[in-house]
C-alpha cells in the first residue's frame, strides 16, 4: 500500500517519523503541499496523514485508492467527513499528545503576563537596571496568582490539566458549563461550574480550552469583555476564531482587561494585515502556535499516528471519528 504525508514539515524538527513509516510499503513525504499539488500527490495513495492541508468533497471523489485518512492533529474540520464516509473511508485523529506541553505553555503565557517578564526583560537589556538608583526595579506591577481565580472555558482534557497546574499556585479554579463549551466531561469535583456569564466577571483569569464550532465562534466577544474584571487577563491556547479580535484590541486599549497572551489566531500564517499584530501592546502577549511543540509532544502525536495506520490496516480502527463502516479490503 502507498502512503502520503502532505505536510511534515507541521511536525518540526527532530522527530523520527520511523513509526508511521514502519506501517506501509511506500511512503511519499511531503514537507508542505499546494492546494493545486494535493490532487496528485494523494491520487495513487491508500493512506494520507495530513495536519492542516484540506481534504474537501471534490478531492476525496477523485482519489480513487484513498481507503484512511489520519489528521495529524485533534481537530478534523479540515476533512469532509460525510464525504469520506459515503466513499468508505475512514478518518482518524490524535487526541490528548500535547497535553502537558500546552498545559504548560498557557501557564508560562500567564506568568509572563502577571510578572510582566517580557518588559523586563527588554528594560534590562536596554541598560535600565545599570542605572538604577535602587538595587532592582518595579517599574511595571507585578501580580500574585495566589488567591485569584481561574475560569476555565471547556474543562476536557486540557483545561482539566491546566486547572491542576493553576491550584499548585494557590488559584481557586472554576469552569464553564457544559452547555457554553462543547466539552461534555464532568471535571473534578473541586472545580465549580457555573454560566459563562457568571464566570466572566468572577474570574482574574480567563482561559480558554474548547473546540471551535460554528455554534461558539466569537464567543469571547465586546460583551464578554464588558463582563470581565480590568484586572483580569485572557488566554487563548484553543482556537483564535474564539474570540473577536477587534473587540480584544478595544478591550485593552481601553483598559477593559489588564492584558491577553495568545497562541493562535483566525487565520494560520496570518497575513500582514493580522490586527493583532500591526501594533505591538505591552499587554498583548502572542506567540506563533507552538504551545503543543514539545518534542515529546509530537513524537507522541507520530506514535499515534502509527497507531491509527496499524488499526486501519488489521480492521482494528483506532481514535476513528467518523461512522462505522466496513474497511475496503487491501
Amino acid at each position: 500500500m502507498n502512503g502520503v504525508i502532505l505536510d511534515a514539515e507541521s511536525l518540526g524538527p527532530g522527530v523520527n517519523l520511523g513509526p508511521i513509516t514502519d506501517q506501509l510499503d511506500h511512503w511519499s513525504t511531503f514537507t508542505h503541499t499546494l492546494k493545486d499539488e494535493i490532487l496528485d500527490r494523494v491520487g495513487r495513495a491508500d493512506v494520507v496523514l495530513t495536519n492542516k492541508v484540506a481534504l474537501t468533497r471534490d478531492l476525496i471523489d477523485h482519489a480513487k485508492h484513498l481507503k484512511h485518512i489520519s489528521v495529524m492533529a485533534t481537530g478534523t474540520n479540515n476533512i469532509d467527513l460525510a464525504a469520506a464516509t459515503e466513499k468508505g473511508i475512514s478518518v482518524s485523529n490524535a487526541v490528548g499528545y500535547a497535553t502537558p506541553s500546552v498545559s504548560q505553555h498557557t501557564l508560562t503565557l500567564l506568568l509572563n503576563l502577571v510578572t510582566q517578564m517580557p518588559r523586563y526583560l527588554q528594560d534590562t537589556q536596554a541598560g535600565q537596571w545599570q542605572t538604577s538608583r535602587v538595587f532592582c526595579r518595579l517599574d511595571h506591577p507585578i501580580v500574585e496568582l495566589s488567591g485569584k481565580t481561574l475560569g476555565i472555558i471547556g474543562l476536557g482534557e486540557l483545561g482539566q490539566a491546566v486547572g491542576k497546574l493553576a491550584q499548585a499556585f494557590g488559584m481557586t479554579v472554576i469552569a464553564a458549563s457544559a452547555q457554553a463549551t462543547a466539552v461534555s466531561k464532568p471535571g473534578p469535583s473541586n472545580v465549580q461550574r457555573c454560566d459563562l456569564t457568571a464566570l466572566l466577571m468572577r474570574a482574574d483569569v480567563v482561559s480558554l480550552h474548547c473546540p471551535l464550532t460554528a455554534d461558539n465562534e466569537n464567543l469571547i466577544n465586546a460583551a464578554s469583555f464588558e463582563a470581565m474584571k480590568p484586572t483580569a487577563f485572557l488566554i487563548n491556547t484553543a482556537r483564535g476564531g474564539l474570540v473577536d479580535s477587534q473587540a480584544l484590541l478595544t478591550a485593552l486599549d481601553a483598559g477593559q482587561i489588564a492584558g491577553a497572551a495568545i497562541d493562535v489566531l483566525a487565520s494560520e500564517p496570518p497575513s500582514s494585515q493580522e490586527v493583532l499584530l500591526r501594533v505591538h501592546r505591552p499587554n498583548l502577549l502572542i506567540t506563533p502556535h507552538n504551545a503543543w511543540g514539545a518534542i515529546e509532544s509530537r513524537q507522541r502525536l507520530i506514535q499515534q499516528m502509527a497507531e491509527n495506520i496499524q488499526g486501519f490496516c488489521t480492521n482494528r480502527p483506532v481514535r476513528q471519528i467518523n461512522a462505522a463502516m466496513p474497511l475496503k479490503p487491501l
